[in-house]
């Protein structure tokens, strides 16, 4: 150790006595400028605001990435290491910050949050990452060129910082960069610039795309001008005009496309596998979940795929009513998830609570709710009597396997993703959030999981209703969920493209529309623009 101590401030004095041309007040203001994390903050409010679904992941993870490094090092690190501050006698004065930090040295609180924002960025995408990177490499420097860390100090605080993004990962995995390469490719027509395509437009969806979008119809235009667009307004019959959108898509052969939410996306879906016509998803929505599933998490890329041609297929499941086990009811199909229990309950009574207080305090009021007054559903899995706080099923296999499904790495595996809280056991609730918080929710006596090509549910009179793709619907005595593998044909590139890329030209595109202009249009074969017709 005293080895180290003395290669530390060998290195500490190099720095200290150093003069780097013009480096003085930049970094010594970079270091100010990421006390408290607000470099941080700042960063990811710009990633959210500017960049697309990718960016504000990495923007998400980044922050939370910071918060555990800064948790950790603040809170236990520092104060067991009590190791003293530098002293400034070979810093120059013109280095010195203004307020010297009064905790110990080690390790470095900046240089753990820097580490771990940018790590946690890089998990999520390398070449925002890559952005980021020497920005966070130049606060880590910064802390031993103004004198308040050694260098040791900066490595260990890296080191926390990039452990705790990682460990991130534990409860929320990132989603992967590229489009899953076993998926079983589909034909359907490739339509140069949108001819035969219809694309139903729900105005109304939430916009997940920043304030630098298109309207949505604008947008359709930009990317493919022959399409043919039937737009849905506030006041305008939804189901009416989405069965008009889907007879045109008949009559001219071509295929349906769809902008809007995932409510949105899931009616279309449905409709495209009836009528056996490709589907072009343009998310256009706030999560957007399964656009994202099925590889489309830019408008470019729904677009380029549509131009040349390249599809996958994805399995439909169905909640299909047994017959003679209670009242005849039509089979409901569900491209997501299927769920009885606590969530049906849960998005009922946030949908009553949603005018006053908005989305998402609707939902957070009506979690609590919920989980203070349910009672556990009583019915009959596979023959066998359960009584159960939730079942949940996906439509194939989503990823983590805990409590909190985020998204599935296929959409044709051909397989149910079954997933139940036993309400036998005594505090069920409370002990699946501490297992699943401990990551041990594998070992846990109250949640089981696994993947199935079918299951029966009966008696479900008790039940009252069930949730499908995030819609309620009336209970019926017993129902068998299984799939339908292939049905749907999804548009979807090969490759996806690159991100910054397509949000500069979105937010390019947006100023012209803006600025009364339109130039040159959005291309929808991922290579350069091409001017308008």
């Amino acid at each position: 150790m005293r080895i180290l101590g003395e290669l530390d401030q060998r290195l500490f004095t190099r720095v200290a006595t150093a003069r780097v041309p013009g480096a003085d007040p930049a970094l010594t203001r970079l270091s100010r400028g990421a006390d408290h994390g607000r470099l941080w903050l700042g960063t990811a409010a710009a990633l959210a605001a500017l960049g697309g679904h990718r960016a504000r992941r990495a923007a998400l993870r980044g922050i939370g990435s910071l918060a555990i490094a800064s948790l950790t090092v603040n809170t236990v690190v520092k104060w067991s290491a009590r190791r003293p501050r530098p002293l400034l006698d070979l810093v120059p004065s013109v280095r010195h910050l203004t307020r010297q930090p009064r905790s110990t040295s080690f390790p470095s609180g900046h240089s753990a949050s820097a580490a771990a924002f940018v790590t946690g960025v890089a998990l999520e995408s390398t070449r925002y990452g890559a952005v980021v990177a020497p920005v966070a490499a130049a606060v880590a420097f910064s802390r031993v060129y103004v004198g308040v860390h050694y260098p040791g100090d900066v490595l260990a605080g890296a080191a926390i910082g990039v452990g705790a993004a990682v460990l991130t990962c534990r409860w929320w995995p990132p989603r992967p960069a590229s489009a899953e390469p076993e998926r079983r490719p589909a034909e359907a027509p490739a339509l140069p610039d949108g001819d035969g395509l219809v694309v139903f437009v729900n105005a109304r969806a939430g916009s997940g795309a920043g304030p630098a979008a298109l309207p949505p119809a604008v947008l359709i235009e930009e990317l493919l001008p022959r399409a043919e667009i039937v737009e849905c307004g506030p006041d305008d019959d939804f189901a009416a005009l989405l069965d008009r959108a889907v007879r045109r898509a008949v009559e001219r052969g071509g295929a349906l496309g769809v902008y809007g939410g995932d409510g949105t996306v899931n009616s279309a879906a449905r409709e495209a596998a009836r009528n056996g016509l490709p589907l072009a998803v343009f998310p256009g929505g706030t999560l957007n979940h399964f656009a994202l599933d099925v590889g489309v998490p830019h408008p470019e890329d729904t677009a380029s795929a549509v131009v040349r041609g390249d599809a996958v297929s994805v399995d439909v499941a169905v909640a299909a009513p047994v017959a003679g086990r209670g009242p005849d009811a039509e089979p409901v199909e569900f491209l997501n998830t299927f769920s009885i229990g606590l969530y049906p309950d849960l998005v009922r009574l946030r949908e009553r609570l949603e005018r006053r207080w908005g989305k998402w305090p609707a939902a957070g009021l009506a979690l609590v709710r919920v989980l203070r007054d349910a009672t556990p559903v009583e019915l009959s899995l596979n023959g066998r009597s359960r009584r159960l706080w939730l079942l949940f099923a996906g439509n194939c296999r989503y990823v983590p396997d805990g409590f909190a499904p985020a998204f599935r790495p296929r959409l044709d595996d051909g397989l149910l993703d079954l997933r139940v809280i036993d309400g036998d056991h005594r505090l069920a609730r409370t002990r699946v959030v501490v297992s699943a918080l401990a990551g041990a929710l594998g070992r846990s006596r109250v949640y089981r999981a696994e993947r199935v090509s079918w299951v029966q549910l009966d008696g479900l009179e008790g039940a009252d209703t069930f949730a499908y793709d995030g819609e309620i619907h009336p209970a019926t005595g017993a129902l068998r969920l299984e799939k339908r593998p292939g049905k749907l044909v999804v548009y979807r590139p090969a490759v996806p493209g690159d991100e910054i890329a397509q949000q500069a030209r979105l937010a390019a595109a947006a100023a012209r529309h803006h600025n009364g202009g339109r130039g040159r249009r959005l291309p929808a074969d991922g290579g350069p623009s091409a001017s308008a017709d």
